[in-house]
């Protein structure tokens, strides 16, 4: 294995010296002069911030083949990873002035001793760069300059990202990077849920400029501006032969004649973006066909009335136990649930069937599951040896799962009233996954009507998305409100003859209208990146005035076809004036302009702000106004009746809800969001916000701090990162389970051991946590084994018996029963670092509590484990633990590609998903925003 190792590396460097100096760094840049930090930064040196792995996102072919042979890096690729990742056992001694070792210095500007490269690409603009991170500060005299300036920064970290990227959200990904599963995947999500036309992108373009007023002219001329500096780096990095190594490797420039092209960026480019992190991050509500099904199968089991009331439990629509982000008792009722629904649309049973998405595959695309043909010979026999090097692709199998994101972020912020300072003390940021490169990018951005530090997605950065400006410092979370609905449309045929499910026409406003069929058809070669065998298929997605197709089914015998409307569907580009006016400080200035600022960002997300005065926090989404009568948590008849309110639907535009109705407020004692409940009254659409959700670790920690007092930065980021290396399952249900146990005394010897080992577990925090910084050991390794092991066996056995075969899947099918780190199967995936957002963690905790004769507000409506007899459901924990003492660390972390099986530190352990050619050290899994915040502010404007 050796010496084969060293003949590929010896090959390869012949390699790179036959390719010469052809894609090496770009020419140096001079030391940036000596320059004051910013006048107008109010924080004082008390503003911090980290993005893993690092500012650089960009690599040369000798770069990319540099990481694969010999590991190492570009300067800043990946020089945030530590710090990042030694906050997870650092954080038990943290003081205010040892933040620094875990975060940077967010101030505004570059010390005199800090200033790195500098890059002048127009003379009204100037992108400085520190030396400690890289990060771009960009500084412009006129507004042009200054947006062309961070489209150019954006085009050095992250050109070949934003490539990428601007495929996926067009459905063209295979045809650009090469047909990999993981890039079918791709496009194959995201397309289906924006199947843009070029008309229809350069539609929200004009939408934008045109119905503003003076934001939105001036919006789109920030935008044209960004991507004429993204543009001009594309052309100078190709000229100059330090552009990205992607486009070698995936065939697009060839590295010995320069030959090819990176294609121009344009305006449309940024709303096929925009609607991939719009997808990602700021959707909500949907899924109705899915509990549609649940609940057919509930009423099927148990009748009409006790099914309903079953569902209803286990839907948790208003869970009065539930962790609030507003504790104040303040009530925002949105999308509930109607006294008596009309226009309930339940499909016939078995009927279902999912919309196919993917026709006519050929060659490579034939293939399912499992690993793809692949023949490295068809490689261009130029660059024969590099073989072996990239059998992976650039995007490797499994390397990037976009429904890992279906939530996440959180934040931590608490009043002046109760902090030591007596200014408020916030910690915040996305979870926005880990990739190498990054999908954010930090940057700076200075220049006239712009003042903002921060992180932005990667393309769509004309702005700071989530950051710090002069004296104010902004953050958000995926709220996921209910802002989809699912409509059943009847079926027709325009000759009059009998519909079908597979009718393409539809009935609407009683005429019967062809449906709008939308294809994508994608093809493939084999390159270096990516040898796969050459293929092809065909996507196609039906769309209706109410939305796209998803499901078709029958509906009391007549075929109908079930969509999905979203309000902000063609509309994904708007929010750009409310991040315009968060980056405006003549806009913000306290936390009233700072809500209404965020009033203007369409996507559905928890928006929290600080200054030195105030705390806040609002809610934004377009929320349409629905007849009250509609039950949003289920499939809608397609009728005149149950449309949005004033909907029309050739702009996919209604009525919304006004400001004064979506959650908000300023200066609670404290704010905490965890992807949890807004308000009382307030459905967050989906499952699981119940008595245990992950936000309850960080509410029981900043509530016992607030009590306290005296909150500073380093206490208050002790309290996220505790809560970032704590099980949930372990904190807050094991409690219940061993009492259960307990209730009688353990007399099986390994059973005995067992739950004393639980039970120093338990007692000792129920944290996944090393001994020490690198041991790669948990702290009780053997409880958290136990934990992994027991919690799926102990679920089933509890409820599937009540339940049934049939209704336990139902309701698998909208919320997962586990979602330990190491789940690999759980919504996030492996080594995706969020876990603890999805999972049945509260039905077992209320019922445990009711089968141990706790008062339960809002009890599932029946009892399951043991058939509610305590000594019964002893029985059930204590079999399966049995069950579970049994499994060995391999069965229960089975290993993959990254981690052998046994290993329980790498089974958890973050690991970057390579979106590039560069790859990244392996961190101790840490619960934890991608981007965050540490920020007290001692002086406003």
């Amino acid at each position: 294995m050796r010496r084969r190792t060293g003949r590929l590396r010896t090959a390869a460097a012949a390699a790179l010296f036959a390719l010469g100096a052809t894609l090496l760094a770009p020419p140096p840049t001079a030391a940036a002069a000596a320059a004051p930090q910013d006048a107008n930064d109010y924080c004082q040196g008390q503003c911090g911030d980290i993005l893993p792995p690092g500012a650089t996102g960009n690599a040369t072919l000798v770069e990319i083949l540099g990481n694969k042979l010999f590991g190492t890096h570009p300067e800043h690729s990946t020089d945030q990873l530590a710090p990042y990742g030694a906050l997870a056992s650092g954080y038990q001694s943290l003081t205010d002035d040892t933040l620094g070792s875990f975060f940077n210095d967010a101030s505004f500007g570059v010390p005199a001793d800090q200033a790195g490269k500098v890059t002048t690409p127009r003379n009204d603009v100037t992108i400085t760069r520190d030396k400690k991170t890289g990060v771009p500060h960009i500084k412009g005299t006129t507004r042009y300059g200054t947006e062309f300036g961070a489209g150019y920064a954006a085009g050095q970290d992250r050109l070949w990202l934003m490539d990428l990227f601007r495929h996926i959200g067009r459905g063209e990904l295979t045809s650009f990077a090469g047909g990999a599963l993981a890039n079918q995947g791709l496009e194959q999500q995201f397309w289906p849920q924006a199947p843009y036309t070029e008309d229809d992108l350069q539609a929200q373009v004009e939408r934008i400029r045109d119905t503003n007023g003076e934001r939105g002219k001036l919006a789109m001329q920030d935008a044209q501006a960004y991507v004429d500096g993204i543009n001009a780096y594309r052309e100078q990095s190709k000229n100059g032969r330090y552009f990205p190594g992607e486009y070698v490797l995936t065939g697009h420039v060839d590295a010995i004649t320069n030959a090819g092209e990176i294609k121009p960026f344009k305006l449309t480019d940024l709303i096929a973006l925009a609607s991939v992190v719009g997808g990602l991050f700021g959707n909500g509500g949907g899924g109705e066909v899915p509990s549609a099904l649940a609940l057919l199968s509930a009423q099927q089991k148990y009748g009409v009335e006790k099914g309903t009331e079953v569902w209803e439990s286990f839907r948790e629509r208003d869970d009065p136990e539930a962790a609030k982000t507003l504790h104040d008792g303040s009530s925002f009722p949105y999308a509930v649930k109607p006294a008596k629904a009309k226009g309930v649309a339940l499909p016939d049973r078995g009927s279902v069937t999912p919309e196919p998405l993917v026709f006519d595959r050929t060659g490579a695309a034939t293939v399912k599951s499992g690993t793809q043909p692949r023949d490295p010979v068809k490689a261009p026999k130029k660059y024969k040896k590099l073989e072996g090097l990239f059998k992976d692709g650039v995007l490797p199998k499994g390397s990037f799962d976009p429904t890992q994101h279906r939530g996440m972020s959180n934040a931590l912020l608490v009043s002046g009233k109760h902090t030591a300072s007596g200014h408020p003390v916030a910690v915040f940021g996305p979870q926005t996954g880990y990739f190498a490169p990054q999908l954010l990018m930090l940057q700076e951005i200075q220049g006239p009507g712009i003042s903002a530090r921060g992180a932005s997605f990667a393309g769509v950065g004309m702005y700071v998305q989530l950051g710090r400006g002069q004296d104010y410092s902004w953050s958000a979370t995926s709220a996921g409100q209910d802002i989809t609905d699912t409509f059943a449309v009847e079926l027709c045929n325009a000759d009059g003859s009998t519909p079908t499910k597979d009718s393409a026409s539809y009935r609407y406003r009683g005429a019967c209208v062809p449906m709008e069929k939308l294809e994508r058809t994608n093809s493939w070669k084999p390159t270096i990146a990516d040898p796969t065998a050459a293929g092809s298929y065909r996507m196609q997605v039906f769309r209706t005035k109410y939305g796209t197709v998803t499901h078709r089914a029958t509906l009391d015998g007549k075929p109908v076809a079930y969509t999905a409307q979203r309000s902000t569907y063609r509309h994904e580009a708007d929010s750009i004036i409310g991040f315009q006016m968060l980056n405006d400080p003549s806009y913000v200035r306290d936390a009233k302009s700072f809500q209404q600022a965020a009033e203007h960002i369409g996507y559905a997300f928890n928006w929290f702000y600080a200054d030195s005065r105030d705390i806040a926090y609002y809610n934004s989404g377009l929320n349409p106004v629905r007849n009250p009568d509609v039950d949003p948590s289920l499939p809608v008849k397609a009728d005149d009746a149950y449309e949005w309110k004033d909907y029309d639907p050739e702009t996919n535009t209604t009525e919304y809800t006004p400001s004064a109705q979506h959650p908000q407020s300023v200066n609670q004692d404290y704010y905490i969001s965890w992807n949890n409940k807004q308000a009382k009254d307030y459905d967050s659409a989906g499952y699981g916000n119940g008595s245990v959700h992950r936000g309850n670790l960080l509410d029981d920690r900043v509530r016992a701090l607030t009590k306290d007092g005296g909150v500073t930065r380093a206490s208050l980021t002790r309290a996220m990162s505790e809560a970032a290396v704590t099980d949930l399952r372990g904190e807050d249900v094991l409690p219940e389970l061993l009492r259960v146990v307990n209730s009688e005394p353990v007399t099986d010897p390994k059973l005995k051991t067992a739950v004393q080992q639980l039970e120093a577990w338990r007692k000792d925090g129920a944290q996944r946590r090393e001994t020490a910084a690198g041991s790669h050991t948990y702290t009780h390794p053997d409880a958290v084994r136990l934990m992994d092991a027991w919690w799926p066996l102990m679920t089933e056995a509890v409820f599937k018996p009540g339940l049934g075969g049939d209704l336990y899947d139902a309701l698998r099918a909208n919320l997962g029963i586990d979602e330990s780190p190491s789940a690999g199967h759980g919504p996030t995936g492996a080594h995706a670092g969020s876990a603890f957002q999805y999972g049945w963690w509260s039905y077992a905790d209320k019922d445990l509590r009711a089968v141990l004769g706790d008062k339960v507000a809002g009890p599932l409506s029946r009892q399951y484990c043991g058939n509610g007899e305590l000594s019964a459901c002893r029985d059930t924990l204590l079999t399966t633990l049995q069950q579970a003492s049994g499994k060995t660390a391999e069965q229960v972390y089975p290993g993959d590609d990254s981690c052998k099986a046994g290993d329980q530190w790498c089974a958890d352990a973050i690991i970057h998903r390579t979106v590039g050619g560069l790859t990244h050290a392996t961190i101790s899994w840490q619960n934890r925003p991608t981007y965050q915040q540490v920020v007290e502010f001692p002086a406003h404007r």
